[in-house]
């Protein structure tokens, strides 16, 4: 019975651990970068579309220069030019 109960508090343990892993900050620029790209092919025809593509150009360069909160903070602004609601991952 003690051994049923070990097992199952260690199981419980690495089930919370992985649940409560965050998000870096990478992470959730290379999200936000994918989910702007697919935003971009559905809305193609979309007048704001040039303007998400600056956007999305700035959001790779702060990036990828370790200014990883302005990147997302610019993709998000890019998302919502389009009328797309960026992905909270923490949800």
């Amino acid at each position: 019975m003690a051994a049923m109960l070990g097992v199952s508090l260690v199981l419980s343990a690495v089930g919370h651990s992985q649940a409560d892993t965050p998000i870096t900050r990478s992470e959730r620029c290379n999200r936000l970068s994918q989910q702007l790209d697919e935003a971009i092919e559905t809305h193609a025809e979309a007048a704001q579309v040039a303007q998400a593509k600056v956007l999305q150009k700035k959001a790779t360069r702060y990036c990828a220069d370790r200014k990883q909160a302005q990147g997302i903070r610019t993709y998000a602004t890019a998302l919502k030019l389009l009328g797309v609601t960026p992905d909270d991952p923490s949800q």
